[in-house]
């Protein structure tokens, strides 16, 4: 139940009551702490009708939403992410909403009402314990986004295939249970993202194919018949297999399993069926070569490496934190360092929660000098370069930021918060802050909100001090390095394959061996103050979980 009404009210409620402020974010421990005393959100947040962005997070003792949430008609986001919610009331009242996130709790059913959302633009459902998706999302006409990622689904519905979600451009439904894409697939005009890695799919359909708009797919983790459309698979050819699709569909189904390839083979006629003639060796396929490797140097064989020490009084700020060196990572063709700070970018904003979660940085290691301490400094004594900017505290820049964010909120005449928002608000009422420092006692990251300019990686970096830190979990820290790390093997594969367009920035001979693909990863050790094993990354449980990389210890 929600809280009585003889509670005090909260003060976030009572402000943005009296500010009549459009948006609202509640996340974190200190809120996660009232909703256990309370049973619940206080009822007041209902009574905040000009809402139009509402956010309760990270709030793991939430775990049902009350029916009143239907008052607050004005809404356009409601993100209930990252808590434990097993039930939602009906959604049907907020006709206004265009984003609906409930990912990260326990939802086992669909929350009545959805498909009656008419300017719904964004669902995502993922990582909760749904088994089902009803019909009727096709209700949805302006739906453009649909994650539904790491359930237990067996099955999408029939009507998410229809011509009524025209503007149906990213479906993500990886790790789940489903064994069919429906051939219908090619109804869906804008769909330029599908998802459907680590299902039970035995056939991609050739209609694929036809959806003119597809620039990235993801089958990863299915045991296809087709084993050589499973290696294309394996190997993200985004347009080779869908060039193979397409040659299989117009050979139908007597070009067999192997669909084109089966059907060259028969036009050599009879002279590759004489009586008594060996078969051919399978040709082997191209893809094989580009296998995604890593290979792992132990902290104890390898070179003296960068150990960090890490700060008891991080525990109740930032605690989480692991670290390793990479080399190998191809910055130098074309666009390569763009296309890397691009993917980084794309992790901090899915599997990161907008750095709310966890956060990504990377150095240059000739810039560093270890040993290496991540430990706290008050607001006003920290002191870093951050990355474009000059030097100033650690006050001056979150001042400057939250500046910042609130003029873009204005400029694109926003009624919500900013990216920005988001993970300044993580820092909110603390009195210190975390950081990493280098032997010389200069800061060179803070997270979640930058790293320093000194350390900034470049086209000639060759190796990379790669951090990771959470305030969540260690765990949530090595999900992300796991799936970091298999992004900077897929950007070389992709560096490698496109040699020829590198242009004039050069070293394209080193890009076209297929090698290229091969990352090297050094462990490192972080330490408590008496030098005691905290972790160590990667270990042997570590990099387990990625589809088609390959880790040689």
């Amino acid at each position: 139940m929600d809280c009585a009404e003889d509670r005090p009210e909260w003060p976030e409620i009572t402000r943005a009551s009296a500010e009549k402020r459009r948006e609202l974010v509640l996340q974190g421990p200190a809120v996660d702490s009232r909703v256990s005393a309370s049973g619940g959100l206080c009822s007041a947040l209902y009574s905040l009708t000009l809402l139009n962005y509402l956010e309760v997070s990270q709030c793991p003792s939430l775990t049902r939403l009350h029916e009143d949430v239907r008052l607050l008609t004005h809404l356009q986001s409601l993100v209930l992410c990252r808590n434990r919610l097993t039930s939602v009331p009906r959604l049907d009242a907020l006709q206004a909403l265009k984003v609906l996130d409930l990912s990260v709790n326990a939802l086992e059913t669909l929350p009545e009402g959805v498909s009656g959302l008419k300017e719904l633009t964004t669902l995502n459902l993922s990582c909760n314990s749904l088994v089902t998706l009803p019909e009727g999302l096709s209700q949805c006409p302006k739906l453009s986004t649909l994650n539904v990622s790491k359930n237990r689904l067996s099955s999408l519905p029939s009507d998410l295939c229809s011509e009524r979600l025209e503007l149906l451009s990213t479906v993500l439904a990886s790790d789940n249970l489903i064994q069919e894409l429906s051939a219908h697939v090619h109804r869906l005009p804008a769909l330029k993202i599908l998802d459907l890695s680590n299902n039970k799919l035995s056939e991609i359909p050739p209609a694929l194919s036809d959806c003119s708009k597809l620039k990235e797919i993801n089958f990863k983790g299915n045991k296809l018949r087709d084993r050589r459309l499973e290696k294309m698979v394996n190997g993200c050819q985004t347009r080779s297999v869908l060039e193979y699709l397409r040659g299989k569909g117009r050979a139908g189904p007597e070009g067999g399993s192997d669909g084109p390839r089966n059907a060259d083979k028969n036009k050599k006629g009879p002279l590759s069926k004489k009586k008594g003639r060996a078969p051919e060796p399978e040709e082997q396929d191209p893809l094989e070569d580009l296998a995604l490797l890593v290979r792992v140097l132990h902290v104890s064989s390898a070179p003296p490496a960068l150990t960090v020490t890490v700060s008891p009084e991080v525990k109740g700020v930032r605690p989480y934190l692991v670290c390793c060196l990479v080399q190998g990572l191809v910055l130098r063709p074309g666009n390569a360092l763009k296309r890397f700070l691009v993917a980084q970018t794309k992790l901090h904003e899915d599997l990161c929660g907008k750095r709310t979660t966890a956060t990504i940085a990377t150095h240059d290691v000739r810039l560093l000098k270890g040993p290496l301490t991540y430990g706290v400094k008050p607001p006003s004594q920290l002191k870093i370069t951050a990355l474009g900017r000059k030097e100033m505290t650690a006050v001056e820049l979150i001042r400057l930021l939250h500046l910042e964010a609130e003029e873009l909120r204005k400029h694109k005449k926003r009624q919500n918060v900013t990216g920005l928002h988001k993970y300044l608000q993580l820092l909110d009422g603390q009195p210190l802050y975390p950081c990493l420092t280098d032997a010389d006692g200069r800061v060179v990251s803070f997270p979640p909100i930058t790293n320093s300019e000194h350390t900034k990686i470049s086209k000639t970096t060759s190796e990379l001090f790669v951090e990771v830190t959470s305030g969540t979990s260690l765990q949530t820290c090595k999900d992300v390095m796991d799936a970091l790390i298999l992004k900077m093997c897929e950007l070389n594969r992709f560096t490698s394959e496109h040699a020829e367009e590198a242009g004039s920035d050069g070293d394209c001979n080193a890009s076209s061996d297929s090698s290229i693909s091969e990352l090297t990863v050094q462990q490192v050790r972080t330490v408590d103050p008496d030098g005691s094993l905290k972790v160590v990354y990667p270990s042997k449980t570590d990099l387990t979980h990625c589809p088609g990389l390959t880790v040689l210890w």
